[in-house]
């Protein structure tokens, strides 16, 4: 079994957001960039397990970015991935990263595809589903357990009010969130062997993007805090609908 898993750049959480050109572009400059968390710590670490456990036979990385993504990409490769992959494009939209990665997908043939059920930036969470559409592919998403055996994925998922486990056969896309698999640090080992482990760089196919950022606009300051006597209900209560709006 070939493994595919897809890894997104995203700014830390600790990272200082601004922007530029009158609101409608990302100012990066200054910004720590890290894996996507959901990509890294439920999707990779998941595909490495079923490939120390024998299931899989390679686990492989596909980021879609230019050279600026490289670090993250190797330090995906630390964790025990056996190649990279990045696609030569600036991630425009959701769907043009989902076309890059597929039509690579597609001319390798990969038995699974994992990928994390959201980035921390823009929370779109398609890129699952988009990939399993361009790939005639089947998908689970929102996954909290992947079991393996033979050519069948057994996979536990939140619903609303519970959970549902599903039975599917390769191949498939899958979209991880907490449960998956517990995250891991690479060890120095892993992070030497990354250096010279392969990063292989893809020319981007032609893409139009469906959508296009119009504009950014930060959250609004956190206001003064207002203390409401323990004793006095109908104030907070009132607070709540009128300033709070939260009933």
């Amino acid at each position: 079994m070939k493994i595919l898993v897809c890894i997104s750049q995203v700014p830390d959480t600790t990272s200082k957001i601004a922007f530029t050109d009158n609101n409608s572009k990302f100012n990066a400059q200054g910004v720590t960039w890290i894996i996507n968390p959901h990509d890294e710590w439920y999707a990779l670490v998941r595909a490495l397990e079923l490939k120390e456990s024998g299931i899989a036979t390679a686990v492989h990385l596909v980021t879609v970015g230019k050279a600026d993504v490289e670090p993250v990409i190797r330090k995906a490769l630390a964790l025990g991935g056996d190649e990279a992959i990045r696609i030569d494009a600036d991630p425009e939209d959701p769907y043009t990263s989902a076309v890059q990665i597929a039509g690579y997908a597609e001319s390798i043939g990969y038995d699974l595809i994992l990928c994390g059920k959201e980035s921390i930036d823009y929370n779109n969470g398609t890129m699952g589903a988009m990939l399993a559409e361009l790939l005639s592919m089947n998908y689970i998403a929102f996954a909290t357990k992947v079991d393996v055996a033979g050519s069948t994925a057994t996979v536990s998922r939140e619903i609303d009010g519970g959970e549902e486990t599903d039975s599917c056969s390769f191949p498939l896309v899958i979209s991880c969130q907490k449960g998956v698999a517990e995250p891991r640090i690479p060890n120095m080992r892993g992070i030497m062997a990354a250096r010279t482990k392969p990063l292989k760089v893809v020319p981007a196919a032609a893409v139009n993007s469906l959508t296009n950022i119009v504009s950014f606009e930060l959250p609004p300051a956190k206001s003064g805090v207002k203390m409401v006597d323990a004793e006095n209900m109908d104030e907070l209560v009132a607070l709540l609908h009128r300033e709070a709006k939260v009933i």
